[in-house]
């Protein structure tokens, strides 16, 4: 069958309440613009922006932000056909503080765990070339069995999986559980994109790049990107060896909500078109560059794929 898809992004959509000021915490935020939301979103939204055929599979609340959410997705041309709406559940929402370190931020979630395997057929895994997860998604029932059991159906079909360690202890306060659930997915051999800030989570305290690349390895993930904000990239591959790249300088961070989601985006999107692995980081440090200078999603008003070249 002709693999029309080039990524399935499974998992969270939400809206993103950011707040106004800059540099100010949730406390003390008292204006909140509202975007399109969630790491699987994000990454939709920016592939369909770079000319991809993306699927978003997720579930939003039968109510105007969810409303909101499939009239923005259609217009960035991301394909909604297996977006649900929960006739039960609200839209779920994020409260985000602006800042230019790691935003705080406050969940309140609802419909987007309501994954359902009916969502992800076998005749769309198998038109399809990335899957791709986060581990927000994979924190609740029912979305966290629907996409581990399609991760590895999907496996099975031949595609490449893809996940984004987004792991927070306020969304999953059960470490021991994410470890086992992440053990799971990752025999799949992701690809695999995790931040510094992810690893200090998932571990409960700082670990050594080693150790993060030995144990992520050890459960499978044959290449694992390791983001470390001003500090660059490092990437440790099983079969190239390691990899490093510095942060490209910027005069004015504006938004960091969302730089990893266009971080990996431009990643999966080199890897697509065969790029090495320094190509591929070039292109995703790129990609994350654009979207630091800009508040809420990629800016319409700039040729992307040209700015990437």
């Amino acid at each position: 069958m002709e693999k029309k898809i080039d990524i399935i992004s499974v998992g969270e959509v939400l809206i993103d309440f950011i707040g106004h000021e800059m540099n100010t915490s949730i406390s003390h935020t008292k204006d909140y613009h509202r975007f399109l939301g969630g790491s699987p979103t994000n990454v939709s939204v920016n592939a369909s922006r770079l000319g991809m055929n993306v699927v978003l599979v997720a579930t939003c609340g039968s109510d105007g932000l969810g409303q909101y959410i499939v009239e923005k997705l259609r217009l960035k041309k991301v394909i909604t056909s297996q977006i649900r709406n929960s006739l039960t559940l609200p839209t779920s929402v994020i409260f985000v503080s602006r800042s230019i370190e790691t935003p705080d931020f406050v969940a309140y979630r609802q419909a987007d765990v309501e994954i359902l395997e009916e969502q992800l057929p076998d005749e769309l895994l198998m038109q399809s070339k990335i899957f791709h997860t986060t581990c927000f998604a994979l924190s609740k029932d029912p979305a966290r069995t629907t996409i581990l059991n399609k991760a590895h159906k999907a496996k099975s079909l031949g595609l490449l999986l893809s996940i984004d360690i987004n792991y927070s202890e306020k969304i999953w306060p059960n470490r021991t559980e994410a470890h086992q659930v992440l053990k799971d997915y990752l025999s799949t051999n992701p690809l695999v994109k995790v931040s510094e800030d992810d690893c200090f989570r998932l571990f409960g305290e700082i670990k050594t790049e080693s150790f993060i690349f030995e144990y992520l390895h050890a459960l499978g993930a044959s290449t694992i990107c390791l983001t470390k904000g001003k500090e660059g990239v490092k990437l440790s591959d099983v079969n190239e060896g390691v990899f490093s790249q510095e942060a490209i300088m910027l005069k004015e961070i504006k938004d960091v909500t969302g730089a990893g989601d266009a971080f990996w985006t431009g990643f999966l999107y080199a890897k697509l078109q065969n790029k090495n692995i320094e190509e591929c980081l070039t292109i995703a440090q790129k990609l994350a560059n654009i979207k630091l200078q800009n508040i809420g999603q990629l800016p319409d008003n700039v040729d992307i794929n040209k700015e990437l070249e």
